[in-house]
């Protein structure tokens, strides 16, 4: 079975690494991955997305028109690409930032106040790891296990980044409704 992730925002909201991450972890389950990162013209504050595909057969195209997911990070990425993806998929609102939702009743919302979350642990800079933690939670693409030994492997060069970042999936599977 195949399942496609957008993941959208500004550049700068850690966009690349959710993408990364997830490939990481699905990599580790033995499951075939695309990542196909693309950037605005700047870095920061600039559209970022990228496009992260993983199946049990192989990939025949990195390229997709009509992901199974979106993980939005802010309103202009959920005007863009709300109307592409599935019916039945899960549509992540970071609610912090976006005050509309999608308009469409054939797919599941899942709403986190991620940044509310990330300055509870102690900075913003985490509100990436919050977002990936509930939509992984919501969507079971990859096991919490797989995800979390990702997470320690991205941040392995900042082992002091690691708690918090543990935390923040913590909170993020929280905020999704399913305690671990």
């Amino acid at each position: 079975m195949q399942t496609e992730v957008q993941f959208a925002g500004f550049g700068g909201q850690g966009i690349m690494v959710m993408g990364k991450i997830l490939a990481h972890a699905a990599m580790e389950e033995g499951l075939e991955v695309s990542w196909v990162p693309s950037y605005g013209p700047e870095m920061r504050g600039g559209t970022a997305y990228c496009t992260v595909v993983v199946s049990d057969q192989p990939i025949g195209s990195p390229v997709i028109k009509n992901p199974t997911h979106l993980v939005a990070m802010n309103r202009p990425s959920l005007e863009k690409f709300a109307g592409t993806i599935k019916p039945g998929g899960i549509i992540f609102i970071n609610g912090s930032l976006i005050s509309i939702r999608s308009g469409r009743d054939d797919v599941q919302e899942l709403i986190v106040p991620v940044i509310e979350i990330a300055r509870d642990l102690g900075t913003v800079k985490a509100a990436n790891v919050v977002a990936l933690a509930s939509f992984v939670a919501k969507s079971n693409i990859v096991r919490i296990a797989s995800l979390k030994a990702s997470i320690e492997e991205e941040f392995a060069s900042k082992k002091k980044l690691i708690p918090l970042n543990m935390k923040a999936v913590e909170e993020g599977i929280k905020a999704a409704g399913n305690p671990e």
